[in-house]
């Protein structure tokens, strides 16, 4: 009797669940629930006057799911498209959101489908094709209103296929991606130093040569090691642009291109070397980062860009063309005597004004064209072209100062919106760039900087998430790397997204999980995994577990041997107050569901002490903030994952509050070189020592000599000790030099857990 009891009681809460939440994503901006049902037919009656191409595409999406045939109004027809009143000419020209406006009226008698345009009812088409995976094994459709429109004109993914490259196939079937979940921008990167992708008809070596490379970094950065394997050539014929172009137009998605200018240009130099400051010879870059051979900016560059922008703007309708302007080492064009004298000539204040001269060139010569340029943020360095749009993706200042000067703007900073990021435990994870953007975070981004006023946040187009392929080889490693993250994009992007909602959010992505499954997309499952959080407890460390699923299902051990279901039951932080392994698991019925977690804790006497920073981390790495250097976890110095605090030209000067006098003769502290990701040792490190907070005595100081031949595995023996209060001074390495990737940008210091003994 009981279990029928609790039977009856889960299917009343499933139907209560289902009236009063939509798996929809994005959720749209109004649900109404209305009396009464709609019996899903065997065959769906369509109007006559539902717009044929799209209608097709709804066709093809729900095939062998359920039928479709064209009827008369008068033969009970299911599903009914009309245009808005007022037409579209009526609407505001500046208006692209009222454009892609709909709503659904399901009754239990029909469904309608209003809208102002195709694109319109194309976005309604992916609500009703997912209200009918929803319910389509029920049977039934609760009859509702739905009225919708996104809150972003601009909702973005990018995928570069410089690094590696995808067949026209694949492409479309990411386009098909970006379709179902209501995003309208491809940014397509097509040019960079490992590869150049497009035929230009009047420079056949862009491909013959720069579409090819000898071999391809392999592993983590650090290891610098080679696979030996040539690679390519790989490109797309113009013929085959057009293609996607067309198939992206069907599914209203705008294709936009990128060309990088004028860094990242190795492999154009390597087919044209005339266009560099020196003579080279050149060759396609086989290692990933930032090199300092770029275009010089003399006349017979100018031409050859050109000529290549014309090739492209008549493959392109976009209204936007990417011209790059990211990570333009400007060490070449300080040792050139035509840049020097360019400089002068032109009145410009130094290197930077001459990017700016560059990209000003560039602006106007596609603006003649009727096309507008955008950017990374660095096209900001010398001042902003006059009607250029900025990406925003170094973090949220570019876009700011993008709006703040009326100028248009994407945001796309490293820290929500990189999808090359780890997205879980970077020890279950495939191997990634660095960083940690995990789902939820990805959900709490909010693209209005806080810093705008309203008339300022207008010029905020919109959210794009991006896609580098360094370590991405194939195409099934695309799809982990998106999925399920641009679904929490999508949402962001319609202007739905609400953090304190992410649980609810999250159990709409796990039902998503069963269209993806049928599709055979191969998406991440690292929300299924137990994910851990150091927090401050007990004048010590707690380690907080959590999992999308039922939080009884976690098992854990604190002897590093595996869980098994009879292993302690998690219920609250657990208690860190000794080195230990701690490794957890997800088990449901009786079967372990997960992957399984390891951390490893090294405790000292700072170990969840009070910590400050005078300077904050970079928001790209600053997962935890100043308490992870005191968190008891020691960082993989292959892995720039969560672990890991980031400072791009800033010092690092922790203040440690011990709270009562306290014995200690060793200090120890890590950081990390990776000089292809800018990424350098410190300079020289300090220690102080204090009692009253205010008056800092120096008891340690090591130089550069020290740093390096400890690899930045810093233990510093500092004598007998007793103080209340440890200031740590760790020196950036400043100005990169010549000769480095990034030389005369500022360099990156990454440090790492700071331990007493």
């Amino acid at each position: 009797m009981i279990r029928i009891l609790l039977i009856l009681f889960l299917l009343s809460f499933s139907k209560f669940f289902s009236q009063n939440r939509l798996n929809l994503i994005p959720y749209p901006q109004k649900v109404e629930f209305l009396e009464g049902e709609f019996l899903i037919p065997e065959e769906f009656n369509l109007d006559e006057n539902l717009p044929k191409e799209e209608t097709e595409y709804l066709k093809k999406r729900l095939e062998g799911v359920v039928k479709f045939s064209y009827g008369k109004k008068d033969e009970g027809v299911h599903l009914v498209y009309s245009l808005y009143p007022p037409v579209l000419s009526h609407l505001p020209k500046n208006d692209e959101q009222q454009k892609e406006r709909y709503s659904i009226y399901i009754s239990p008698k029909r469904i309608v489908i209003n809208s102002y345009t195709k694109q319109g009812y194309f976005l309604a088409i992916q609500t009703f094709i997912q209200l009918i995976e929803q319910y389509k094994e029920i049977g039934k459709i609760p009859a509702l209103k739905i009225k919708d429109q996104p809150k972003f004109a601009w909702r973005g993914m990018h995928l570069d296929v410089c690094r590696h490259f995808f067949t026209v196939e694949e492409v479309k079937q990411y386009i098909d991606y970006l379709a179902m979940y209501k995003l309208n921008t491809f940014h397509w990167h097509l040019t960079d130093d490992q590869g150049w992708r497009i035929e230009i008809k009047k420079y056949p070596k862009l491909t013959q040569i720069g579409s090819r490379r000898k071999e391809s970094m392999i592993g983590a950065y650090v290891d610098n090691t080679f696979d030996g394997k040539p690679y390519g050539p790989y490109f797309y014929t113009q013929e085959q642009i057009k293609e996607v172009v067309d198939y992206a137009k069907e599914c209203h998605i705008t294709v936009v291109p990128e060309i990088e200018m004028p860094g990242h240009a190795l492999a154009a130099l390597s087919a044209y070397p005339e266009l560099a400051c020196t003579k080279g010879p050149f060759e396609p870059a086989t290692k990933w980062g930032v090199f300092d051979d770029v275009f010089c900016p003399k006349e017979e560059t100018f031409t050859f860009l050109q000529n290549v922008l014309d090739e492209m703007i008549a493959l392109f309708p976009s209204e936007y063309i990417h011209i790059g302007g990211d990570e333009c080492p400007k060490t070449r064009w300080k040792e050139c005597a035509h840049c020097q004298d360019l400089i002068k000539k032109n009145n410009l204040k130094d290197e930077h004004g001459l990017q700016s001269y560059f990209i000003q060139r560039i602006e106007k010569f596609v603006n003649k064209k009727g096309r507008k340029i955008i950017g990374w943020d660095e096209i900001l360095e010398g001042g902003l072209a006059p009607n250029a749009a900025v990406m925003s993706w170094t973090g949220v200042n570019g876009g700011i100062e993008a709006a703040k000067s009326n100028h248009f703007a994407v945001m796309t900073p490293g820290s929500y919106c990189y999808f090359d990021h780890y997205q879980g435990d970077p020890a279950t994870e495939p191997n990634a760039f660095g960083g940690f953007t995990p789902l939820d975070k990805v959900y709490s981004y909010n693209p209005i900087p806080s810093e705008l006023t309203l008339e300022q946040s207008k010029y905020i187009l919109g959210v794009q998430a991006n896609l580098w392929t360094e370590y991405i080889l194939d195409f099934k490693r695309v799809q982990y790397m998106i999925f399920p993250r641009l679904l929490a994009l999508s949402e962001v992007g319609w202007g739905t997204a609400d953090s304190k909602n992410y649980k609810e959010f999250e159990g709409r992505v796990i039902e998503q999980f069963k269209t993806l499954d049928k599709m055979n997309i191969n998406y991440s499952r690292s929300i299924y995994n137990i994910s851990g959080i150091v927090i401050s407890k007990d004048n010590s460390i707690g380690y907080e577990l959590s999992t999308s699923q039922n939080p009884s299902g976690i098992r854990y051990t604190l002897d590093g041997s595996e869980p098994t279901i009879s292993s302690p039951t998690y219920q609250n932080p657990i208690s860190i107050s000794k080195s230990l392994t701690l490794k957890s698991a997800y088990f449901e019925q009786g079967k372990l569901k997960s992957a399984i977690s390891s951390q490893d804790f090294i405790t000292s006497k700072t170990t969840g002490k009070s910590i400050k920073l005078e300077e904050q981390p970079n928001e790209n790495y600053s997962f935890g903030g100043a308490f992870t250097l005191v968190d008891g976890i020691i960082g993989n110095q292959r892995q720039l994952g969560k672990t890991w605090l980031g400072f791009q030209g800033k010092d690092v000067v922790a203040t440690i509050d011990l709270e009562q006098k306290t014995q200690f003769s060793e200090v120890y502290f890590n950081t990390l070189e990776n000089k292809g990701s800018w990424i350098h040792l410190a300079k020289s490190a300090q220690i102080f020592v204090s009692d009253d907070n205010q008056n800092f005595k120096m008891i340690k100081e090591i130089g550069k000599e020290e740093i390096q031949k400890a690899k930045g595995k810093i233990r510093l023996n500092v004598g007998n000790q007793t103080s209340k209060y440890i200031k740590v001074k760790i020196e950036n390495a400043g100005i990169i030099p010549a000769g480095n990737p990034g030389a005369d940008s500022k360099a990156w210091l990454f440090v790492d857990e700071i331990g007493v003994n």
